[in-house]
């Protein structure tokens, strides 16, 4: 499987953007999806996740109120829709895929991995 984000961009604090990762190679219907984020000098983190049947989900404390992670199973694509958005939010952004099942946010168990894309939230 591949996955490539793209959406990310420049936007002044408070406003919004939409995260896309599109899925080729294999359907995703079955996989759990997360997005990961990566700030400047910090560790890889934690931001959404999502089931494959999209009948759960869960945030990372930081997005909670802000963040919605959804999923189009017919169109191999998950998204990540940021509103509010702060300069702390500033970082790259990674969509991640397990084909194990497991319903986790440890990074290091989701074995497909897109590129990244960028995410620049200004004051």
């Amino acid at each position: 499987v591949q996955l490539q984000a793209f959406g990310g961009g420049l936007v002044q604090a408070g406003g919004s953007l939409r995260l896309s990762c599109a899925a080729s190679g294999r359907t995703i219907s079955r996989y759990n999806m997360a997005w990961f984020r990566r700030a400047p000098g910090k560790e890889r983190e934690f931001v959404a996740r999502i089931k494959w049947s999209s009948d759960w989900a869960s945030l990372a404390d930081s997005a909670k109120g802000r963040f919605t992670i959804s999923r189009d199973n017919a169109k191999n694509t998950v998204f990540l829709q940021m509103n509010s958005l702060k300069p702390e939010d500033t970082a790259v952004y990674y969509c991640a895929g397990t084909d194990s099942h497991l319903w986790t946010t440890a990074s290091r168990l989701y074995n497909f991995w897109g590129q990244g894309t960028q995410v620049t939230v200004s004051s």
